[in-house]
This record gives structure tokens, sequence and C-alpha cells, in this order.
């Protein structure tokens, strides 16, 4: 039975306007800056520049005569007619205007380019565009040929057969870079050894795949010796001449496209013991709101007589003007929180960075930085994940500088980055005929006064991309 009832409640819920302003502290430097063009675009109430003063506006060559009765529609007329769009009207420095780009050219583009040179039936081509089009940027068709055969048949209306999508396969793999179109790691490495000049370790690395593929990924060298009857040297050069394969071919093509331009929003520079941090230029671009459109608004009130059409006029201005006005005030917001903040962790962390030792860095945690300068921890949390900062030891995300700690033998807390650091060194410096299994990496690290349990010292590993010991082991 419906039923009506009044109830009073308290909540709490972001208005759009604070929705936005999170959304601009989450920008990187080059993605705020398109998006102040992208609403230079949209506003016409919105410019990029300093703030004009009475004397400027008098010289104005468009100058809007306040006693003059002003058609907005034949206004917004004119300024569309003039208006070029092929001219930049954006003023300023030019540094900080430069938008950093690459030229982008993708890894199907590439591999696209070769096929017109294969020799193959204008029937095929199509499906030769079709399995190109399937490879994963890894450089792997990773879809089942009968999945193929019939997406080929309903969006296509191409008919044909297993046999047939196999010799065009095989065509594509012949292209670069070698090991494309594989469809396993181990049919990969396979088309790779078989396009190099055959020798005597070459042969025998491509029996180590094809006969037991299953021992060699597992390093279980000694079963491949008995098996294949190899002695200790060949196999080390079998395994040699495997190791120096790529099992992502795809990949180094991808990297050489991608547009790897990282532009730090923080710059920070140590003057005669000082740490001074400053934004990027480029994230601080001038913006103000058109004199021609508040003249024009200001006109309109004063106006006694007003028309529909100047009051809807009226309401256009009113509602461009608050809109530029308000991300006027979000962009000078969101510099203020990204200066705070970045602020307090260069202060926080001051012993690194005077000194550039990753043994100097403190644990700490988003709590730490957000109960300093106030803030929420979810706050802190979008300018650490998404904002870079230029130091004298490189260009690091903010994030990389928060870590959790624990206390070393002294009492001593210590960074769980500084801990990683040891970790990796006693990978690096182990005997890698009999790798250091996790147990025996935590006993090294009690001798050191690190306390750390096995489970953790796995924890660690993982995080730095380190295989367990079974797989680092070497002959």
């Amino acid at each position: 039975m419906l039923n009506q009832k009044l109830q009073l409640k308290l909540s709490q819920k972001l208005s759009p306007q604070q929705i936005q302003l999170m959304k601009l502290i989450q920008l990187t430097t080059a993605e705020l800056e398109q998006k102040i063009k992208n609403e230079i675009e949209e506003n016409p109430a919105l410019e990029m520049g300093s703030e004009k003063t009475d004397a400027d506006i008098e010289n104005d060559e468009f100058e809007v005569d306040k006693n003059e009765d002003v058609n907005v529609d034949d206004f917004l007329t004119d300024m569309s007619e003039d208006y070029d769009h092929n001219q930049n009207y954006y003023s300023g420095d030019e540094e900080n205007t430069s938008f950093q780009t690459k030229a982008s050219y993708s890894f199907h583009q590439y591999l696209d380019n070769q096929s017109k040179n294969l020799i193959l039936d204008e029937k095929y081509k199509p499906i030769c565009d079709f399995l190109i089009g399937s490879i994963d940027e890894s450089g792997y068709l990773r879809r089942e040929i009968e999945d193929i055969i019939d997406d080929l048949a309903f969006t296509q209306n191409i008919v044909t057969s297993k046999e047939e999508i196999l010799s065009v396969l095989k065509k594509i793999q012949e292209l670069d870079p070698p090991g494309v179109g594989a469809r396993s790691l181990k049919e990969c490495l396979l088309i790779q050894l078989r396009r190099k000049n055959s020798k005597e370790s070459i042969d025998n690395s491509i029996k180590i795949i094809e006969n037991d593929f299953d021992s060699f990924s597992k390093k279980k060298f000694s079963k491949l010796s008995e098996k294949l009857n190899l002695n200790e040297q060949k196999l080390k050069e079998a395994i040699e001449e495997i190791s120096k394969l790529n099992p992502k071919p795809g990949g180094s093509i991808t990297s050489d496209f991608a547009n790897n331009a990282i532009t730090p929003d923080f710059i920070l520079t140590i003057e005669d013991g000082d740490l001074i941090v400053e934004l990027n230029k480029r994230n601080s671009p001038e913006l103000r709101l058109s004199n021609s459109y508040k003249n024009i608004l200001e006109g309109y009130k004063k106006d006694p007589n007003k028309t529909k059409s100047q009051n809807q006029a009226i309401q256009f201005l009113k509602q461009k003007l608050d809109s530029a006005k308000w991300f006027i005030e979000a962009i000078e917001q969101r510099h203020q929180t990204l200066f705070q903040t970045v602020n307090a962790i260069v202060n926080f962390q001051k012993d690194y960075f005077l000194t550039g030792e990753e043994r100097n860095l403190k644990p700490m945690i988003l709590k730490d930085i957000a109960e300093k300068i106030n803030l929420d921890i979810s706050t802190v949390s979008r300018v650490a994940n998404s904002k870079y900062m230029d130091s004298p030891y490189g260009i690091r995300l903010l994030k990389s500088y928060f870590s959790e700690g624990m206390k070393n033998s002294d009492g001593d807390d210590i960074s769980t980055i500084e801990i990683k650091r040891i970790l990796k060194e006693i990978v690096e410096s182990e005997d890698k005929i009999k790798p250091l299994s996790d147990f025996d990496l935590s006993s090294k690290l009690s001798t050191k006064g690190f306390k750390v349990a096995r489970r953790t010292v796995a924890k660690y590993r993982e995080q730095l991309d380190i295989p367990v010991a079974r797989l680092r082991k070497e002959l």
C-alpha cells in the first residue's frame, strides 16, 4: 500500500564544482593545458592572458559604448566571421604554451606496411589484414583459429578454412620483428631461432624448445642434459642463445612508437642548502574574463526597456561569465593545493632531498601528509599518484617517495624503500648457480639488522619483479 511521509536527514554530497575541482587536481600538467584550451574554445567569456587595466581597455580596438543598444546576435555573428580558425590567438611565453608531442606510428601500421610486400592471392589479402588486426601489442595471435574463421564469415562474408588461415599466418610470421604472429611463447621462440643462421648452439636450442620446453621453462637443467644428451658446456651455449630472444616481439616496436615524454609538474632546486619547489611554468597559465562580454552584460543591464531576447542574452552572458570565473578560481585553488602538498612532502623528506641518499628516505604514508596540511587523504592521493617532480636526482613520481616503515635492530625507523634496495643488492650478488631462497634472503636481511619475515621478503621480491630462486638459477 502506498503512503506518504516526511523524513529529515543529514547527508554529505559533493557539489558539481567540487567534483570538477577533484578532477582538475588529478590532471597532469600536459592534461591541464589541454583542458584549458578546450575550456577556452567552449567558453568565449574565458580568455588567456593577464587581466586588463582600465588604460588597456581604453586603447582596445573594440570598445562597447555603454549608451548604445547592442544586439548580441550581431555581435556574436561578427565575432564568428572575423575569427580565423587557423590563427593562434594564445598569447604569452612560447615555452609555457608549447605542448610536447611525438609523431605516433602504431605497431599494427608497421605490420600492415610490411604486409603489402607479401606475395598473396587477392582473396587472401583481407584474411591477412584481419589476422594482423587480431595480433595484440605483444606480437601474439591469442585467438583460436576456429573463432577467426567464424568472425571472417559473419563480419566480412569470407568463407575460408583452417588450412588457408594457417598458410596466411605463416606468411605473417615472416614479417619483422621476428616472432610476430606466434600463438604461444614456444612458437615465438622457435620462429626467432629458425630465422638465425644454423650452427650447433642454435640447433641445440631448437631441440630444447621443441622436445622439452616445460623442463626449460622450469630451469630443470639436469633433466634437459640427460634427455637431450648434451654436456654442460653445450647446454649452456644453447640456453645463452635462447636468452637472447625476445619473448614479446611487439613490445619493442610499441615502446619505440609510444610517446614516453614526461612533463614534470614540479621543479625542485637546491640553493645554499635551501630546498625551493615551484610549479612548472606550463602549469600556471594566466586566465581572465572577457572584457567584451562584461561590457555587453553591463550595457544590457542598464537598458530599462529590455526585450525577451535581451533577457535571454543577459542570462546567456551571465552563465558564461560565471562559468569562466569559477574555472579561473578552480585553477587557482588547484595550484594552491598542489603547492601545499608538494612542500609538505619535500619538508618531510628534507634529509633525502639534500643528500640524494635513499637510506635517508623516511617512512611516509598519505596520512602523514594529509594531517600536516589539513586535507583529506584522497586529495593527497590524487596529487601523489599522477604528478612528477624534477629534482637534481631525476624525474620521479611523487608516489615513489611514500613508503611504509619498520624498525631495525637499533630501534630506528627504516623505510621499506631502503629494505628493498638492500634486498635487490643481495640478489644481484648471490651465486646464480645456487640462488638464495626467500628464507635465505630473510636470514641475510636479519644479519644486516632488518628482521623481515619470509612472506614479507616474497612480497618485496614480487614488487621488485625478482623471480623465485628456481627461475634465477644459471648454469
